[in-house]
C-alpha cells in the first residue's frame, strides 16, 4: 500500500478510503471530503480533479492532482459482443484490455505489464517483448474503462492480458485490494494467471487471498514445456507442480491449470495421459484452451473433436477438466492474441 504522503506524487486512483482520508486532511480539508473523493473515483469514474463539483472551486483550481485515468485510443467490438480496447498511458505506452459480456456477468481481462518478458512461443504478447510494469492505478483504470463503456457493473476480473502478473506482484496485489474493497468485486471472482516464477506462487499463497490461481502449464513434460515456454528452462515442471501443491495446502484453494491445445504438438492421447498422471490426487482443474492463431507463429488450432477427446481422457482419469469457449477471436481479442500495437477501428 502506498503511504498517504506518497499520494502527493502519484495518481489518486487505486488509493483506499483510509489513504484518501489522510491525504485530504493534509490538503487542509475536512475528513468527510475523503468519502466524497472515494465515491467520485470509484462510482462516478471522474477523470479530472477539477470536475469534482462537490469540492470548493478554489481547491479544485489550485490543486495539482492527477487522477490517473487512461485514454481509450481504439475500441474494437467483435460479433460475439467482446470488446477490445487499446489504452494510452501517461508516458505514451499502450496496453490492451478486453471486456467479455456473458449472461449475467461482465468479465474484464486486464493487463499487468506493457508487453511481457516470458516470450511464450505461441503468444502474441510474448513476441512483442517487455517494456515496463503497470502501476496499480493503470490496472484499476482498465476495469473502470470497461465498466463505463458497457454501462454495467463488472463482476469478474482475470489477470490474463498482457504481462506476467507475478513479476509485478506488489502492484497487482494493490490493484486486487482496490478492486475488492473499493469497487466491490469479490476476490473469488478475480483470477491471477501465471506461467510460474520460482518462489512467487509461494509468496502469493502467504497473502491468503481468495482469488483463483491459474497456472499456464501448456505441456505435460519438461522438454515440451520449455520449448513452448522458454522461461520453463529455469523452472522444472516438477518444481512448479510442487509449489502449486504447497499453494493448495496453505490456502485451501484449488489451482486451475491453463493448457493451450496446439494441433499435433501437445494434443495427443499420450499427452493427456501424461498430464493426468501428474495431476492425479491434486486439488485442481484443467482449463483446455483451443489455440487462437497469431500471425507471428505457425501453430494450428486442433479440431474440436480432438480437444473433446483430450478432455475425455482427463475426466476418465478423475481429473476435472473443461474446454474454454473462445471469445473475441475475430478481433484478435482472444487468449494469446493481445499485442501492444496500434489497431485500426472496427
Amino acid at each position: 500500500m502506498e503511504s498517504a504522503a506518497d499520494l502527493a506524487d502519484i495518481p489518486l486512483l487505486g488509493a483506499s478510503l483510509e489513504e484518501l482520508t489522510v491525504w485530504v486532511q493534509r490538503q487542509h480539508q475536512p475528513a468527510y471530503r475523503a468519502r466524497q473523493l472515494h465515491q467520485w473515483l470509484y462510482l462516478q469514474g471522474v477523470r479530472q480533479f477539477q470536475d469534482i463539483t462537490v469540492f470548493p472551486r478554489a481547491w479544485r483550481e489550485e490543486a495539482a492532482v492527477i487522477i490517473g485515468r487512461s485514454d481509450a485510443v481504439v475500441r474494437r467490438a467483435t460479433p460475439d459482443g467482446t470488446v477490445k480496447y487499446l489504452l494510452g498511458l501517461a508516458d505514451g505506452q499502450v496496453i490492451e484490455t478486453v471486456g467479455i459480456p456473458t449472461a449475467g456477468r461482465l468479465t474484464v481481462c486486464v493487463s499487468s505489464q506493457v508487453g511481457c518478458p516470458m516470450a511464450c512461443d505461441f503468444c502474441a504478447t510474448g513476441k512483442g517483448g517487455f517494456r515496463r510494469n503497470l502501476a496499480r492505478h493503470e490496472i484499476v483504470d482498465q476495469v473502470l474503462t470497461v465498466q463505463e463503456d458497457f454501462g454495467r457493473r463488472v463482476s469478474h476480473v482475470v489477470f490474463m492480458g498482457m504481462g506476467e502478473p507475478l513479476l509485478n506482484l506488489d502492484a497487482v496485489l494493490a490493484a486486487v485490494r482496490c478492486l475488492h474493497q473499493d469497487i466491490g468485486i469479490s476476490q473469488r471472482a478475480i483470477t491471477l494467471s501465471t506461467v510460474g516464477i520460482p518462489g512467487h506462487i509461494r509468496r502469493l499463497a502467504h497473502h491468503h487471498l481468495q482469488v483463483t490461481l491459474a497456472v499456464s502449464l501448456h505441456a505435460p513434460n519438461q522438454p515440451l514445456r520449455q520449448y513452448l515456454i522458454p522461461s520453463g528452462r529455469a523452472y522444472p515442471l516438477e518444481d512448479l507442480l510442487a509449489e502449486c501443491r504447497e499453494y493448495v495446502e496453505v490456502t485451501g484453494r484449488r489451482v486451475t491449470f491453463e493448457y493451450t491445445v496446439l494441433a499435433d504438438v501437445n494434443d495427443r492421447p499420450e499427452h493427456a495421459q501424461e498430464l493426468a498422471a501428474h495431476l492425479r490426487g491434486f486439488q485442481s482443474h484443467v482449463n483446455l484452451i483451443p489455440y487462437n492463431p497469431i500471425a507471428e507463429a505457425d501453430y494450428r488450432r486442433p479440431a474440436a473433436a480432438q480437444i473433446r477427446r483430450f478432455a475425455h481422457i482427463l475426466q476418465e482419469a478423475g481429473i476435472a477438466a473443461s474446454i474454454r469457449q473462445t471469445r473475441g477471436l475475430e478481433g484478435d481479442a482472444a487468449c494469446g492474441q493481445l499485442r501492444a500495437t496500434h489497431l485500426t477501428a472496427g
